[in-house]
């Protein structure tokens, strides 16, 4: 059977209301989360313009375009969503896949939720299937046959898998959007250059996310794809694609973000932050990491947000000098600031031999730091929010509360995370309110609208 039959069987067959609670539990994390990511990165250039493209290309309609009185089309919604959680690069990701499912799966689960007034249960499940299947697969490509990290490339299969379920597609119409959406979705860039990490392409998760969903439509109207995409055991390894479903939920594997940048700087950052002294002249900072983070552009004084979010020496420098509050998130104006430049230009970057064989499993760093009393050295292993050091409960909320609070007062955060503390109560509807302004709000929630505007 091809290993997309098997995928879709498991995605469409599984019971509704089964899901272990500590899976709904980290969904639950994970979407709070999410919407923190999309708050923070409501107003950027890069989610502003989702926002006007996704109401001109795609249309009005029924679906909520997160935390403003906009609403475009299923489609429009869950590019615009994307792209604000992805702005900023403080959403979600995933050690093994090396990249970011939320920020692809869950708006596309939310909009098609919404469009066919699914339940609770429903939606968490379309949800847990999305970050499965788009794992597996990311998971699965050996590390030699690997052209690009970019989550573009693979998160498509997550949203067409959750809009699926969703639609309550039959196991070989699921198998067909999962190939369209693989044979279909974005190229991105085939390696990491100044050029593409400096500008709005970025990772590519909004043009999957329009895939995904696009690819799920089509099935369900007849559409078909390459069954056979993924059965090339020189590019996927196919225990790790299908091997023990249902046993276990990659959900429940990903790494949550503290620090508004790429993951394989936090643990330098965590390092920092637990030496630095405040107020303290730094006279020299040294960062030993592994070889892949030297892909990075690491720009020492990028231009914008976007190339800001790919330089270590940019992000070392605010939170040396900052300390967390500068990366939760990150300012415009700091791409300025003569301190910051001043240290970044100064910042020793290397790779570690000690580090050699660490990625992708860990993202370790050494950093040296004098700060007038002599070289102090601290290893970090794995940096905060990862599955060996997680955020806790209370570490998720503040963070939400912290990166939110630019674009969403105090009371609407506390209706945001009231709506979702009382989801398996309550049911999705509180939680689409909260997520308009206040003022703005209206429920366009319907019981199984059966043809839902794409």
């Amino acid at each position: 059977m091809p290993v997309l039959d098997e995928l879709a069987n498991f995605s469409s067959n599984y019971p509704t209301n089964e899901l272990p609670a500590a899976t709904r539990r980290a969904i639950s994390l994970l979407i709070l989360d999410l919407i923190g990511a999309a708050a923070a990165g409501l107003e950027s250039p890069l989610a502003q313009a989702a926002r006007k493209s996704a109401l001109e290309a795609y249309g009005t309609g029924d679906t909520s375009i997160w935390l403003t009185d906009e609403r475009s089309s299923v489609v429009g919604a869950a590019m615009a969503n994307s792209a604000a959680a992805s702005a900023l690069d403080i959403d979600d990701g995933h050690r093994a896949a090396g990249g970011h499912p939320g920020a692809g799966v869950i708006p596309a689960a939310i909009a098609v939720a919404q469009a066919v007034g699914a339940s609770v249960s429903e939606m968490m499940t379309a949800i847990a299937m999305g970050y499965e299947i788009a794992l597996r697969i990311a998971s699965s490509r050996p590390a030699q046959t690997i052209d690009t990290l970019a989550s573009g490339r693979w998160v498509g299969y997550g949203a067409a898998a959750a809009a699926g379920r969703l639609l309550g597609l039959s196991p070989t119409q699921t198998a067909h959007a999962l190939a369209i959406a693989g044979s279909e979705g974005p190229i991105v860039f085939l390696s990491a250059t100044p050029k593409f990490e400096g500008s709005t392409i970025k990772e590519g998760i909004p043009p999957a996310v329009v895939t995904g969903l696009t690819a799920a439509y089509r099935a369900r109207a007849g559409a078909t794809g390459p069954l056979d995409l993924l059965d090339d055991n020189d590019r996927f390894t196919r225990d790790l694609l299908v091997s023990n479903l249902g046993s276990s939920w990659e959900v429940q594997k990903c790494y949550l973000k503290p620090y508004a940048c790429c993951r394989y700087m936090h643990a330098a950052i965590d390092a920092i932050l637990a030496m630095r002294t405040e107020g303290e002249k730094i006279r020299r900072l040294r960062i030993e990491t592994f070889q892949q983070s030297m892909r990075l552009a690491n720009d020492r004084a990028p231009s914008s947000l976007e190339g800001g979010q790919y330089s270590f020496y940019f992000n070392c420098s605010l939170a040396a000098l900052y300390g967390w509050e500068a990366l939760q998130p990150v300012q415009a104006e700091s791409l300025t600031d003569a301190r910051v430049l001043d240290l970044s230009a100064r910042i020793e970057l290397e790779p570690s031999p000690d580090f050699a064989t660490a990625f992708p499993v860990r993202t370790p760093a050494r950093v040296i730091m004098d700060q007038g009393k002599g070289l102090e050295e601290m290893i970090v292993l794995d940096p905060l929010g990862d599955v060996a050091n997680p955020l806790s409960n209370d570490q998720i909320v503040a963070k939400f509360k912290n990166i939110s609070r630019a674009n969403i007062h105090t009371q609407w955060q506390d209706e945001i995370l009231s709506a979702l503390a009382s989801l398996d109560t309550k049911g999705f509807p509180p939680l689409l309110a909260a997520l308009s302004p206040p003022g703005n709000r209206y429920s366009t929630y319907q019981t199984r609208k059966l043809e839902p505007s794409v």
